[in-house]
């Protein structure tokens, strides 16, 4: 119910042209918002595949990276 008093005071204050207007552009707005996500989306597929396309190379140790403990020794733990 309220939302129809709404609408109705809506519709007085700006007249049907201006309401249906601003309709309009929003939903031009919405379908551009949908069009650049579905955009978006596919870019990152086609990021994706050509990445999965590229052949991998191994990781190699840089030297003198090796892990080793750095725990004091002299002192107690608890």
């Amino acid at each position: 119910m309220a939302l129809l008093v709404i609408a109705i005071v809506v519709l007085v204050l700006f007249g049907r042209g201006k309401v249906s207007s601003l309709m309009g552009e929003f939903g031009k707005g919405i379908t551009a918002f949908k069009k650049g996500l579905n955009d978006g989306t596919s870019e990152t597929n086609a990021e994706r595949n050509a990445a999965l396309d590229k052949p991998v190379q191994p990781i190699q140790p840089v030297p003198g990276t090796e892990a080793r403990d750095v725990t004091p020794q002299n002192e107690p733990r608890v």
